[in-house]
């Protein structure tokens, strides 16, 4: 054996059935080749289980963890591929390299990525065929985020032969504006494990939307006339499809942006405010580019209508959709919303109870809870649950799709629909699918089935065999919220609580804006600290605990009819715009 000849055992990982494996290596300086043995013996006898060729190849080492490394070969014809090796525990390791080259660590987001792959449980259950494609564009993937830290912190060692250097050299031009911030695999891997509930987990301020998750749960309502106009149906069957029909258009607005960003995660006691005009010819225009309304302005935009003082927004008039939301649990972290059109006798209320976990390669998100569409002209009530989210591709650039099962049934019709919300195959397929199906009372068969995009067009399919356009998002114009100027809310109102963090974001100051995040985060603690130490109990102040566990705001829109004794009959002479196309400007 020459001096450039290095000889001993290490573990070689081989697949997801038989994990880590004992080989006898040798290393040739000369020829640039680790070749590996089943045994010594059978290196004696010239037995050779295969070779990794070294020059070109990308070595890789854990920073914490020393006996474990990567190499990732380098060829013109096939695409990289990874060998991934570790010291045997209790055997000499096989030696610490050769001479002149550089094995500078790698991220340690990495090796950790990968062993989260590993560990996925559901891997081992489907076909190797799988597995093993799996495994591989996983690697792959590694491969990029190792090349891509180059760029901005070179780490990686390149071996080109025992007669080059080994010069350190970035692979990629540009990183994305992320990077220069961190992370986010690096920052969720060093805190979390799969299947953890990351309701505690602390995320950076850059990935994090400008508005709270409250604000967000009120895009539900980005196509107020939709809402609104089902109180117009004149049929339970009609009035179940058009329900359907706002439900399916209802997600898109709050999910416009083609990279996954999370809202803030809203403070216990938080309230969020906010209003629409209908669209149609009696829709006033709106006064502000900004999205913000006084109660000055909105009575010279509706001088005839009256205010609905003791509403959900206390300055708005029965001809607008009003919402408002409240965080009423902060573990676990529940929201309770509530939407009311007056004059049309018609809300909604619901509560959703956010369950977030790490899957490995994604993130997902069960939302835990239902929400009830109230006709009160007709005593009809719809209950509908909601899909699951989920940010997908967290390795490189996270998108959002949604998933599950939902349902929304009348218990006074019998009328019933199923949604599935389908998510992205591993391999083909398309994003964003739903499927509906809706039944009315003793169907054995749906009567309307609707297939599409969530986010895009959908299609129509009747029992007659006629098929339409059912809907198309891309083509509705989502309404503008309005929301009371900062200087008039209160101190416990989403935007004015987030107003610091949100400047910071805009302005693409992260210090500033992480500084808000946690002078926010703290004075929430130091409250709780506070009613604890002082036998001081908490108490919600726009809604109530059901004994089901469920929210209910504590004055609707049924409680105050009766009281007044407002009539059920829906006024003709309101006009909601459900007649006017999606597509006409207010």
């Amino acid at each position: 054996m020459t001096t450039t000849t290095m000889e001993g055992s290490l573990s070689k990982w081989t697949n997801v059935v038989n994990g880590w494996q004992y080989r006898w290596f040798v290393l040739d300086d000369n020829a640039g080749l680790l070749s590996y043995y089943t045994s010594k013996e059978k290196m004696k006898r010239g037995a050779r289980r295969g070779c990794v060729r070294l020059k070109g190849a990308v070595i890789g080492i854990d920073d914490e963890d020393d006996s474990t490394f990567t190499i990732t070969t380098s060829s013109s014809k096939d695409d990289p591929k990874t060998f991934h090796f570790q010291k045997r525990r209790g055997a000499r390791a096989m030696g610490q390299g050769t001479r002149g080259h550089d094995t500078a660590t790698f991220p340690r987001a990495c090796a950790r990525i990968y062993r989260v792959c590993l560990a996925l449980p559901d891997v081992i259950r489907i076909s190797n065929s799988i597995a093993n494609a799996m495994l591989n564009a996983v690697k792959h993937a590694i491969v990029q985020l190792q090349i891509a830290k180059n760029t901005a912190i070179p780490v990686n060692g390149i071996y080109r032969g025992p007669t080059e250097p080994a010069p350190v050299t970035p692979t990629l031009k540009h990183v994305d504006s992320m990077e220069s911030h961190g992370s986010v695999v690096t920052h969720l891997l060093s805190q979390v494990k799969i299947g953890m509930d990351l309701t505690k987990v602390a995320l950076p301020t850059f990935i994090l939307e400008r508005r709270s998750l409250l604000e967000m749960y009120a895009d539900y309502f980005a196509h107020p006339d939709q809402f609104v106009s089902i109180a117009d149906m004149t049929s339970p069957r009609e009035r179940m499809v058009q329900v359907c029909k706002w439900y399916l258009c209802s997600f898109h607005a709050g999910r416009r942006s083609g990279v996954a960003k999370k809202p803030y995660n809203p403070v216990l006691g938080e309230i969020f405010r906010c209003f629409w005009e209908l669209p149609g010819p009696s829709a006033a225009k709106e006064s502000s580019s900004s999205g913000t309304a006084s109660t000055q302005q909105q009575q010279q935009q509706q001088p005839a209508a009256a205010e609905v003082e003791d509403g959900p927004v206390p300055w708005c008039n029965e001809n607008q959709l009003a919402f408002v939301a409240e965080q009423v649990s902060h573990h676990p972290p529940v929201s309770a919303f509530y939407a009311e059109h007056k004059a049309k006798r018609i809300s909604f209320g619901a509560h959703v109870w956010t369950k977030s976990k790490f899957l490995g390669l994604s993130i997902g998100v069960h939302n835990v809870g239902k929400g009830t569409v109230r006709l009160h002209a007709h005593d009809e009530d719809y209950v509908l649950t909601f899909p699951n989210g989920y940010a997908r591709s967290i390795l490189t650039v996270p998108w959002i799709e949604l998933g599950g099962a939902t349902s929304i049934v009348c218990a006074q019709t019998g009328y019933q629909a199923s949604v599935d919300f389908l998510t992205k195959p591993f391999y083909g397929g398309k994003k964003n699918r739903i499927t509906c199906s809706v039944t009315g009372p003793q169907d054995k068969k749906p009567f309307l089935v609707i297939n599409g995009d969530w986010n895009g067009a959908m299609e129509a399919k009747w029992a007659d065999g006629r098929t339409e356009v059912f809907a198309d998002v891309r083509e509705q114009k989502v309404e503008r919220k309005l929301v009371k100027p900062m200087s008039e809310q209160e101190d416990d109102e989403s935007r004015k609580v987030w107003r610091e963090v949100t400047m910071g974001l805009r302005i693409n100051d992260m210090d500033k804006a992480t500084a808000a995040k946690i002078a926010i985060e703290q004075k929430q603690r130091d409250d709780v600290r506070y009613r604890k130490d002082n036998n001081i109990a908490w108490h919600t102040k726009l809604f109530k605990e059901t004994k089901d566990g469920g929210w209910d705001y504590i004055s609707p829109l049924e409680n105050r009819l009766s009281s007044d004794g407002s009539s059920s009959s829906v006024p003709a002479s309101v006009d909601t715009g459900a007649n006017t196309s999606a597509n006409s400007s207010t």
